[in-house]
């Protein structure tokens, strides 16, 4: 096997192993520290309920991060998402026809912020807490910035996210 393909695999395995260990440790904190229906019965007793088989859950309402649903800054983070997508789907074209720096760079910055305001959402659903929520940020700032830096990396020393891609469908 050529030596950089394998360069290219650790680096790989590596970003996507811490990734993955980010991702578990931020949902098993909001699983672990969230009351939700796994520790109680899910059937309710006729004591406590008119009827015996009523399925029991709590739902957090979970406060916005803009200051009411109708916020201009709202409005603005969903427009910006939306372009991110369009910018991505226009970006895998690209980077197959005309794989270079340019597209390497943009690459790992879209699919950063990409990954950095999906993992904001599941934050946003699933931790709750002042104090949770600020260290699931905190994690997930710190995950954002050691991907953007493993790709930057990744880019500047080896061959590239467009030309790693070709490599792995080549024989």
């Amino acid at each position: 096997m050529n030596i950089k393909l394998v360069h290219i695999l650790e680096l790989l395995i590596l970003n996507t192993s811490v990734f993955l260990y980010c991702l578990f440790l931020s949902l098993s904190t909001a699983l672990l520290f969230r009351s939700s229906s796994l520790i109680r019965p899910l059937a309710v007793q006729k004591k406590d309920r008119d009827c015996p088989y009523l399925i029991s859950a709590k739902i957090h309402a979970t406060p916005s991060n803009y200051a009411g649903s109708g916020s201009k800054a709202a409005s603005l983070h969903w427009t910006g998402e939306r372009i991110l997508s369009i910018a991505l789907l226009g970006l895998a074209p690209v980077a197959f026809c005309y794989p270079g720096p340019a597209v390497d760079y943009s690459l790992a910055a879209a699919l950063t912020v990409h990954g950095h305001w999906g993992l904001g959402q599941i934050v946003t659903d699933y931790v709750h807490g002042d104090f949770k929520i600020k260290m699931a940020n905190a994690g997930l700032f710190l995950l954002s910035t050691v991907t953007f830096a493993g790709l930057c990396y990744f880019n500047y020393h080896d061959v590239g996210i467009c030309k790693a891609v070709a490599l792995l469908w080549s024989k």
